[in-house]
């Protein structure tokens, strides 16, 4: 919606409407962030404290936005699943994501998902429906996700996953895993990272033919099915944080440990 969007105004609970501007958007969470300048703003909504326990399903929630131009509206649910995934921009998928009962309408985007004690758990994205009204099927993104992904785009402008310092190709992993292989196939070693120095070697075009380097089968002992599932298990890390890949060249398998680098 933002992307379409020529210019934004915020509207506040005091009833001031505030004009905006873009500072940075993030398709592959469906984030964005907006600017707005003045006097008295309202403080941010306070949110659990890290360790206070992870969201659960079946837990009480209340969704809050501005539903086909309906301003202030508050519906009520629970959880009803987690780590959900739906096809964001171009196709992407928007991974991790909470699923909710709690009427999520056009209009909610954006919206805050509390609590029962009024702490933000999401941020309202999406709903399921065929109708394109509520079916019982919203979609927020976590906190913990807004967290690690808005300070960057308030940075920068855009959000850089951590990286492993290794480059992949979707349509080549994709082609080689229905060939059976999986895992994600590493086909490019940038030059003086950690990953160079651990000695990962990548595939290589021979004659037209495409010859695998290391396949990248586990992370920290859980395995890797293919690229997506790679790359969506680290956008959940913090670049400084060590992981532990799970390599496989010519039927030997050997562990590598890497720290995260900003991306």
């Amino acid at each position: 919606m933002i992307r379409e969007a020529s210019r934004a105004t915020v509207q506040l609970a005091d009833g001031r409407s505030l004009p905006a501007r873009v500072v940075g958007r993030d398709p592959g969470h469906d984030l964005a962030v907006l600017r707005i300048e003045g006097r008295d703003l309202p403080a941010p909504l306070p949110r659990p404290e890290a360790g206070e326990g992870a969201l659960q399903v079946g837990q009480s929630v209340l969704a809050i936005g501005n539903p086909f131009g309906l301003d202030w509206t508050l519906t009520t649910g629970i959880v009803s699943a987690l780590d959900r995934e739906l096809p964001g921009e171009a196709g992407r998928m928007i991974r991790g994501l909470i699923q909710t009962d709690a009427a999520i309408n056009p209009g909610n985007s954006g919206g805050p998902l509390l609590d029962a004690r009024g702490r933000l758990v999401g941020v309202n994205t999406a709903i399921y429906s065929p109708s394109g009204a509520s079916a019982g099927i919203g979609f927020a993104v976590p906190v913990a996700v807004a967290a690690r992904v808005v300070p960057q785009l308030i940075e920068t402008g855009r959000y850089a996953p951590p990286s492993l310092g290794l480059g992949f190709d979707a349509r080549i992993n994709a082609a080689v895993n229905r060939q059976g292989l999986t895992g994600a196939l590493v086909l490019e070693v940038a030059p003086g990272s950690q990953a160079e120095a651990a000695g990962i070697v990548p595939a290589r075009l021979a004659r037209g033919v495409l010859l695998p380097g290391d396949v990248i089968r586990a992370l920290d002992g859980e395995a890797v099915e293919g690229l997506d599932d790679l790359l969506a298990r680290i956008d959940r890390r913090r670049a400084g944080e060590e992981v532990t890949l799970s390599l496989e060249r010519d039927g030997r398998r050997r562990e590598v440990t890497l720290t995260l680098r900003s991306g």
